[in-house]
């Protein structure tokens, strides 16, 4: 229902937004979202004539810098959190769920594991395990949810996992990605981490540039889901709310969905 009420609120604007002289919309997203948002910035400019320009990065250090006065119009997060704390300050309007995710287990060639090996491999200490950073990049809490979870199944584990996990990306000062590749492939690949607890839609991305990478399914026992909130922010102009509107239209979605996301919609 909130897609299709979007849907009609964008055809309804539409007309809205001239189609010259525009300046840029600014989008802050969630670095999971790079490959999807500058498709769908490319969509938007093509249909109203106003370029999207495009920040990329973990969520919550986005959603920091935007507190610290950087001029975000549009902020697609990783998840629900970072963009309610700004909802709540007064700084953005409602959150709306625009899509879905979730995490798989990237995994060296020469590593023997599968779904059902998962957590043993994980807790083995000669496995290099690579996370997120929690608190910066919500890619990393989710990893950390995921440790929670195995606590259930195997007494010690959550505290081995956090113990063990090496934060590799997402914090502060962590590598930037290399322009037009996977970070997560390169850490794997180059021995930083054997097994990379991500997101599957940057596992994918991974394994179509390397395909001796392996992406291994979190079983059920341990499944995290992710879902990720969009806000505009107070004082956007109304092309910024057309943006907005054009991720949650049909298109939008579509566009999400070809890059490995589920609709905002979907359970």
């Amino acid at each position: 229902m909130i897609l299709a009420d979007a849907a009609l609120l964008f055809a309804a604007t539409f007309a809205a937004v001239t189609s010259h002289a525009q300046e840029p919309v600014r989008l802050y997203a969630a670095g999971s979202l790079r490959a999807a948002m500058t498709e769908i910035g490319t969509g938007f400019r093509d249909r109203t004539g106003v370029p999207v320009a495009a920040t990329f990065g973990a969520s919550g250090l986005l959603r920091e810098r935007i507190e610290k006065g950087e001029p975000a119009q549009v902020f697609a997060s990783a998840d629900m959190g970072h963009p309610r704390k700004l909802a709540e300050a007064g700084r953005a309007g409602a959150v709306a769920l625009f899509t879905r995710n979730r995490l798989c287990a990237l995994a060296a060639p020469q590593l023997e594991v599968d779904a059902a090996t998962l957590l043993e491999r994980m807790l083995d200490p000669t496995v290099k395990l690579g996370t997120s950073t929690p608190g910066a990049d919500p890619s990393g809490d989710y990893a950390f949810e995921l440790f929670a979870r195995a606590e259930a199944l195997k007494r010690g584990a959550r505290a081995s996992l956090e113990r063990r996990a090496l934060k590799l990306t997402g914090g502060p000062d962590s590598p930037q990605p290399p322009k037009d590749r996977s970070l997560y492939g390169v850490l794997v690949a180059t021995g930083q981490a054997d097994l990379f607890l991500t997101y599957c839609t940057n596992a994918l991305q991974a394994k179509a540039e390397n395909s001796a990478l392996q992406i291994v399914a979190i079983p059920e026992s341990l499944a995290v889901g992710a879902d990720y909130g969009l806000v505009v922010m107070r004082g956007a102009p109304a092309a910024a709310k057309q943006l907005a509107r054009f991720i949650l239209s049909a298109d939008g979605q579509a566009i999400l969905v070809k890059h490995g996301f589920s609709p905002g919609e979907a359970k």
